[in-house]
């Protein structure tokens, strides 16, 4: 399982949420509390948007904790909207091709979760990515399959529909050909101008994530787990999928469709 977190609102420093708080993401890279593998050390990475229509990424295999470049560039950059991801892998290899975000264009994904048997159905998986999407296929998980075949289902016009109709059809592999539990999707992603999260599950234990204002209440912050004790904390609940801006929040039945 994985640790991440995402903000929206007022530009502000990256580290006043990658590693400033007391639990911030790069604290849970070494000592998660509300996760399975508490310590998260398989790569990391952060999406962030400016002035460009594309996100910025950086990747690496390091653990969050010991990389310089991290620290310095989330001292450095600020942004009014970006997307952070330690990485605790579940059966792939530790490349930064396997490290979250992904990004496609305009658009960033991340997840924490998992699709049972993933390894059993990968090439069907991979089947579901046209062609003309099959190039940015860089790694081999199940998050980045689920992304590629979201933007093939509309993620660009549709962005609920689109992840529905991603989920059911990897959901419906993993029933046919992998194992329980099917899917298990605590995840986040953006195209710029909005923030979104998902929190859903085929059985009973749903990957966490929660939303708070900003203690200045100029920004929102999504994560997998809270960063501090300080903000008010509400879990998303299951099976629904959010929108995020600066200024509102919608909540939505999230219902997989295949």
């Amino acid at each position: 399982m994985c640790r991440w977190a995402a903000y929206i609102g007022t530009p502000v420093h990256l580290d006043e949420v990658v590693s400033k708080p007391e639990q911030s993401l790069v604290a849970q890279s070494v000592h998660a509390f509300e996760c399975k593998t508490q310590t998260n050390a398989d790569g990391f990475g952060i999406a962030w948007y400016d002035s460009r229509e594309e996100p910025g990424l950086y990747r690496d295999t390091h653990p969050a904790w010991s990389d310089p470049n991290l620290r310095s560039i989330t001292h450095q950059v600020r942004s009014g909207l970006f997307l952070a991801h330690v990485r605790a892998s579940t059966g792939t290899a530790t490349s930064r091709n396997n490290c979250h975000p992904f990004t496609h264009g305009c658009w960033s994904f991340m997840h924490n979760g998992q699709v049972g048997g993933f390894e059993n159905f990968r090439r069907r998986a991979d089947m579901m990515i046209p062609d003309d999407l099959y190039g940015a296929r860089k790694g081999a998980t199940d998050s980045e399959a689920l992304f590629l075949i979201a933007i093939s289902e509309g993620l660009f016009e549709d962005p609920k529909g689109a992840m529905e109709r991603a989920v059911g059809k990897m959901e419906a592999l993993s029933r046919e050909f992998g194992h329980t539990p099917h899917m298990r999707i605590g995840a986040a992603f953006s195209c710029g101008q909005a923030l979104y999260a998902v929190r859903y599950v085929s059985d009973h234990l749903a990957p966490t994530v929660y939303s708070s204002r900003t203690a200045d209440g100029t920004g929102r912050l999504v994560v997998s787990e809270p960063l501090h004790k300080g903000e008010c904390w509400e879990a998303v609940p299951a099976g629904s999928i959010c929108r995020y801006t600066a200024d509102e929040a919608v909540i939505q039945d999230f219902v997989p469709q295949t």
